[in-house]
């Protein structure tokens, strides 16, 4: 089954978001880093998707003149196969990604990225519905701590954990960073998961 990696959202913007924190960050890039390392390894096409929204002005982080709508630092620097640009929380949403995909034969994504809970997630679910088959890498993908509605903290792992459980099985194959390498091993081309 042929593959593709996509790399959602790991750009300079977030560190301009006030809640942005350095805690997870670490072990995230290791994660990333690893998995596109490892697909560009075996030939697996790497996709990259930036967010881009809200007022085109140079105080916006997610507004090109800021200059912040680029590669995360720290993130391993890599020749995408395709780049695409999104305003919506799903990356198939307006993107022309689908189009792509499907010109080239994908028939399984495996998601990554930032943030966990929100574009990640919606991406995971919306690839699902249109027939992708999905592997979705929590320890490749970033959130941090929200606030629930009487105020007390959700922690960071807390989200991934549920993130991990509502799409498992349903959406997607919940995979480490070696076990999405292995099932996206052109060995494994043509053969069901």
């Amino acid at each position: 089954m042929k593959t593709c990696l996509i790399v959602i959202d790991a750009q300079e913007s977030f560190r301009q978001r006030p809640y942005f924190t350095e805690a997870g960050l670490a072990a995230y890039l290791a994660a990333q880093n690893a998995l596109v390392q490892g697909c560009l390894a075996q030939d697996v096409a790497v996709v990259r998707v930036l967010h881009v929204d809200g007022p085109r002005v140079a105080d916006n982080p997610f507004a090109v003149e800021s200059g912040h709508v680029r590669p995360l630092s720290g993130l391993a620097g890599f020749s995408p196969a395709a780049a695409f640009t999104k305003n919506r929380h799903s990356a198939l949403v307006g993107t022309g990604l689908d189009v792509w995909l499907t010109q080239n034969g994908i028939h399984r994504l495996i998601i990554s990225g930032i943030r966990t809970e929100q574009c990640c997630e919606t991406t995971t679910r919306h690839a699902s519905d249109l027939g992708w088959a999905v592997d979705f890498v929590p320890d490749a993908t970033l959130t941090w701590d929200m606030a629930h509605l009487d105020g007390s903290v959700l922690k960071a792992a807390d989200i991934k954990a549920r993130t991990a459980a509502v799409l498992k099985d349903r959406f997607a194959t919940i995979c480490s960073v070696p076990q999405a390498l292995a099932r996206a091993a052109p060995a494994l081309a043509g053969k069901p998961a």
